[in-house]
C-alpha cells in the first residue's frame, strides 16, 4: 500500500511540469501540472500515515486518496469530460509508460488499503510468559 502510494507519487511529481500549460479556462486558472502536484502531496500524505500509524483511519485516507486517483485517470482516459470553469479539460486517451505506471500503482495501494479495511487484524503472538507459565513451558499432553 504504501508503495504504491510512493510510487503514485514520485510520477506524478515527475510528470507535473510537463503539464502546466494545461489551464482552465475561468478565472482562477488551475493547471494540470497543480493538480498533479496536489495529488502528489496527498499520496504522501497517505503513505506517511500508513507507515507511522498502521490504522485503518490511515487505510481508509490511503483508499481514498488511491481510488480517487485511478478513479481520475480511467475517468479521463475514456470520457471527454472537458473543462469545469478553472479545472482544465483533462481528457487523454493515450497510455504511455508513466500513465500506467501510476494507475498499477494507485490499484495496488488501493486494493491494499481495501484489504487493511475488510481483514481483522491479526491478534499479537503468544508470550512464552503468557503460554509457558502453568506448564512449565511443555505441553502436557
Amino acid at each position: 500500500m504504501a508503495a504504491g502510494l510512493g510510487v503514485d507519487a514520485y510520477v506524478h511529481w515527475h510528470l507535473a511540469p510537463g503539464f502546466d500549460g494545461v489551464r482552465g479556462t475561468a478565472s482562477p486558472q488551475i493547471s494540470q501540472g497543480q493538480l498533479f502536484r496536489v495529488e502528489t502531496a496527498l499520496a504522501l500524505i497517505a503513505m506517511v500515515l500508513v507507515l507511522v500509524t498502521r490504522r485503518r483511519l490511515a487505510a481508509a485516507v490511503a483508499l481514498l486518496i488511491a481510488a480517487g486517483g485511478l478513479g481520475a485517470v480511467l475517468l479521463f482516459a475514456y470520457v471527454d469530460v472537458g473543462g469545469w470553469g478553472p479545472l482544465p479539460n483533462m481528457y487523454d486517451p493515450f497510455w504511455y509508460p508513466e500513465k500506467t505506471i501510476s494507475a498499477v500503482a494507485e490499484a495496488v495501494a488501493a486494493l491494499g488499503a481495501f484489504w487493511s479495511l475488510v481483514v481483522p487484524p491479526v491478534a499479537p503472538p503468544l508470550t512464552a510468559k503468557a503460554s509457558g507459565a502453568r506448564s512449565g513451558g511443555r505441553s502436557s499432553s
